[in-house]
């Protein structure tokens, strides 16, 4: 059954999910300065570029769950005792729309990640396009990280969810 403790572990594992996300994003940024200021090649550059975006996405992303989770975590904790129509009315509400935000999510990701499979195939052999080669496996990777980190995070909701449903339909 549904319980306080299921709130504190949701909120706790998102919490750890945004600074395990910020922190990706933070190293495919440096990876990316690596590959601007060392490697330097046309490969490197095009697939710096990916690197950076995605990176500061992740970046923001993750800190902005990390920052948010604690909050959430102390106002659904004490809703679940003392304002249980907080969670009907608010909570539920929210989570709905957060696991529709995985599904287009996880569709844009597809997307990205089959044009960087693409540009990478396609420019696989043409030695005078190797910036986009290297975009193109670099926009592939990212997206496929990204789209696993929110698997993980919509199935981890999709549970919190379902408990959280069923308390409040009770």
């Amino acid at each position: 059954m549904f319980n306080k403790a299921d709130i504190e572990r949701y909120f706790i594992a998102e919490k750890t999910g945004g600074l395990v996300f910020a922190l990706a994003g933070v190293a495919a940024i440096v990876l990316a300065l690596v590959f601007l200021l060392y490697l330097k090649t046309n490969f490197y550059k095009g697939a710096a570029i990916p690197l950076v975006l995605v990176g500061l996405l992740f970046g923001i992303a993750g800190i902005s769950v990390y920052k948010r989770s604690d909050a959430d975590r102390k106002r659904n904790v004490y809703a679940f005792s003392m304002d249980p129509g907080e969670l009907k009315n608010k909570e539920l509400p929210r989570m709905e729309k957060v696991l529709t935000n995985f599904v287009a999510l996880k569709y844009a990701e597809s997307a990205l990640f089959l044009l960087g499979l693409v540009l990478f195939i396609y420019f696989r052999t043409d030695d005078t396009q190797q910036f986009w080669r290297g975009f193109g496996l670099s926009l592939a990777v990212m997206a496929l990280l990204a789209w696993g980190a929110d698997h993980i995070a919509e199935r981890r909701a999709s549970v919190y969810f379902k408990g959280l449903k069923e308390w409040v339909c009770r």
